[in-house]
């Protein structure tokens, strides 16, 4: 690998790790570049097992026998004071890693599908917001034998740092892709064979266990955005309406708990 020493947080050479803290400035910046950001060995290791390809890594001194042990041949890395690289990023870089790998070419969902077994179980998620439950969504997935899953086009990025993060690396395990034209997405599903159940408190729906016991051998799972649920045109597309029944006064559980419990209940 190409190790080069840096000292300056305003070197041009660091710009694809600059002001990672800014939300729309890393979504510009990641989407013009496609780039995503991989932080921690760890994480930065299993991107690598997937198949994803580094553009460069910057690393503090102390993890660079570490990285050297996993990036490709010839990989660039910067290596920087670890003032540095906070005064870079605008935070603290977990275990002293960071690496801007390139985004791979995500499938259709035709493309997806027909790569899972006759009998399998898909999640979907419309306008989550928040990038921790959708990491924390991904690891359930993982867990418990999730095939794929979709996401729509105003969903969080799964590929966000924050997302991997507390995903632990398993948003490279699933497969998933995002939806572009929502609407034909959900009915390439069907066609596919795929029920599609909605969670939400909607009129119409049934406990979790009717959804069970009906077993069907192609499930979608949809989840709607944190604060406002599916939206009424997505209802409108729903083939089951399903809700987990709730006791203490309590009415609905966070989306990633949530997905949790109908990944176990529907495996």
């Amino acid at each position: 690998m190409h190790l080069i020493a840096v000292d300056d947080p305003d070197d041009p050479r660091l710009d694809d790790y600059r002001s990672l803290t800014d939300v729309a400035l890393r979504r510009a910046q990641e989407t013009e570049r496609g780039l995503y950001m991989a932080e921690s060995p760890k994480v930065i290791e299993r991107a690598l097992a997937a198949g994803h390809s580094p553009r460069s890594v910057l690393v503090q001194q102390k993890w660079v026998d570490q990285v050297r042990a996993m990036v490709p041949e010839g990989t660039t890395v910067f290596v920087v004071p670890d003032a540095v690289s906070e005064a870079l990023t605008g935070f603290a870089v977990h275990r002293g890693a960071l690496a801007a790998m390139h985004r791979p070419e995500l499938p259709s969902v035709a493309e997806l599908v027909s790569e899972l077994p006759a009998r399998s179980r898909v999640a979907v998620l419309e306008g989550l917001t928040d990038h921790a439950n959708v990491g924390a969504l991904f690891r359930s997935a993982a867990a418990l034998g999730i095939g794929a899953v979709l996401v729509s086009p105003a969903c969080a990025d799964p590929l966000y740092r924050r997302s991997v993060r507390v995903s632990m690396g398993t948003v490279f395990q699933v497969p998933w892709t995002r939806i572009a034209d929502w609407s034909f997405g959900i009915a390439e599903l069907k066609d596919a064979g795929y029920l599609v159940a909605g969670m939400t408190l909607g009129d119409g729906a049934v406990p979790l266990d009717e959804l069970v016991a009906e077993d069907p051998a192609r499930l979608a799972l949809m989840f709607g955005n944190e604060g406002d649920g599916l939206t009424a045109a997505t209802d409108a597309m729903l083939e089951r309406r399903v809700i987990i029944p709730m006791m203490g006064g309590v009415d609905s559980l966070n989306v990633a708990a949530a997905s949790a419990v109908a990944f176990y209940a529907t495996r």
